[in-house]
C-alpha cells in the first residue's frame, strides 16, 4: 500500500508535468529584470486600453511598458525603418493582420510560441504569428444628438442617400492601409460588380477623409461630422467619456484580425516574451473585452448592445503590390 509521502511525491510530480508554463514565468520575469525591467511596445490599440493592460502587467511582474501608439500604417513604417537600418528600438509589435504579415515577411519578427496560445481556437492561430487576440469590426458609428436614431442609416448603401451628403467622415484610402483594405474587401459583402459601383458612388458623396480610424470617431463624437466609418468598439470607448454615440446594426461587418509578435532584434527579448505571455492570457483579454474590444475568445463579448449578433467577415489579404495598385486606384476615384 502506498504511503502518504509517496502519494504526495506523485502528486507533486504530476503537478510539475501538467503545468510547466506556470513554472516558466518566474525565471522569464527575473531574466527580464536583468535586462532593465522594461519592454518597448509599438501598437495601434487605443491608448487607454493599452495603458490599462500595461498597469496590470507592471503590478503582476514589476516590468515597465513603454508604449508608442500610432495608426497601423505608421506602426509598420516605423518598425520597418528601424529594422532596415539595424537599430530597432522595439521589443514587441501588435497591430492588424496585413501590416503584421508584411513585417513578418521582411524578417522583423522572431518566432515565439507563447504557452498562453493554447487557449485560442485553432482557426485563429497563424502558423507564423500565433493567435489572433482580437477582431476589429469596421462599421458605421453616428452621433445620436446630431442624427435621430430613427433617421440614422441602416446599411452601407444608405450612406449614398442625399440626406447624408456632407455628414460622413472616413479614413483616407489613399493613405491608410486598413481603409484601402476595407474598400478592396467590400466584394465579400456585396459581390464584385456591386462593390465596384458602390466605391465610386461613395466617393461621389465627397466624404471627409482623415488619416486613420481614430479621427472619424473623434469628429462624430463632437457632432462636427455626425457619421463615421470607423471601428465599432469606439462606440463604447467614447461612450464611456460621455460621447452620445451608437452604431448601425449591420449583421455582417468586415474586419481584421490582430496579432502580437516579438522583434527579431529585441533589445529586451525576455521582457518581450513575458509581455506577450501576459498580453495573450486571461487577465489581459478580459481587460480588453471590458473596455470594448471584440476579443477572440468564445463567449467573451464587449459591453456593447447586440455585440454577440455581429458576424465577423475577414478582409482580403493584400500584399505590398496590391496595396500600391489599390491606393493608386482610389486616388483617382476619391481625390480627383
Amino acid at each position: 500500500m502506498p504511503t502518504f509521502i509517496s502519494l504526495l511525491a506523485c502528486a507533486v510530480s504530476l503537478f510539475i508535468l501538467v503545468v510547466p508554463a506556470s513554472g516558466q514565468k518566474a525565471p522569464l520575469v527575473e531574466a527580464a529584470k536583468k535586462e532593465g525591467a522594461r519592454v518597448v511596445v509599438y501598437g495601434s490599440m487605443e491608448s487607454g486600453i493599452a495603458e490599462s493592460i500595461a498597469k496590470a502587467f507592471l503590478k503582476k511582474t514589476g516590468l515597465q511598458v513603454d508604449y508608442w501608439r500610432a495608426s497601423s500604417t505608421k506602426v509598420m513604417d516605423r518598425a520597418l525603418s528601424e529594422y532596415r537600418v539595424g537599430k530597432p528600438l522595439f521589443d514587441v509589435v501588435f497591430t492588424i493582420a496585413d501590416p503584421m504579415k508584411i513585417m513578418q515577411r521582411e524578417g522583423v519578427f522572431a518566432r515565439y510560441d507563447s504557452p498562453t496560445a493554447k487557449d485560442y481556437p485553432k482557426d485563429a492561430i497563424d502558423p507564423n504569428l500565433g493567435p489572433s487576440y482580437r477582431n476589429l469590426m469596421i462599421g458605421i458609428v453616428y452621433n445620436k444628438n446630431a442624427i435621430n436614431p430613427g433617421d440614422a442609416p441602416r446599411s452601407l448603401e444608405d450612406l449614398l442617400k442625399p440626406q447624408y451628403r456632407g455628414k460622413l467622415v472616413m479614413p483616407d484610402p489613399t493613405q491608410h492601409t486598413t481603409a484601402t483594405q476595407w474598400l478592396a474587401s467590400l466584394h465579400r459583402l456585396m459581390g464584385k460588380e456591386k462593390s465596384e459601383r458602390y466605391i465610386r458612388d461613395l466617393a461621389a458623396t465627397r466624404p471627409m477623409l482623415v488619416e486613420s480610424l481614430l479621427p472619424p470617431v473623434e469628429r462624430a463624437s463632437t457632432g462636427e461630422i455626425p457619421i463615421a466609418i470607423t471601428l465599432v468598439h469606439y462606440t463604447y470607448v467614447f461612450g464611456q467619456k460621455g460621447a452620445p454615440l451608437d452604431y448601425v446594426r449591420l449583421p455582417r461587418m468586415l474586419g481584421d484580425s490582430n496579432y502580437v509578435a516579438l522583434s527579431n532584434k529585441a533589445p529586451h527579448p525576455n521582457a518581450g516574451k513575458a509581455f506577450i505571455d501576459y498580453f495573450l492570457d486571461d487577465e489581459s483579454i478580459n481587460i480588453m473585452a471590458k473596455m470594448g474590444e471584440f476579443v477572440n475568445r468564445k463567449g467573451i463579448y464587449p459591453p456593447l448592445p447586440d455585440a454577440d449578433r455581429i458576424q465577423f467577415v475577414p478582409m482580403d489579404d493584400l500584399g505590398p503590390k496590391a496595396y500600391a495598385e489599390k491606393k493608386k486606384e482610389y486616388k483617382e476615384i476619391f481625390l480627383r
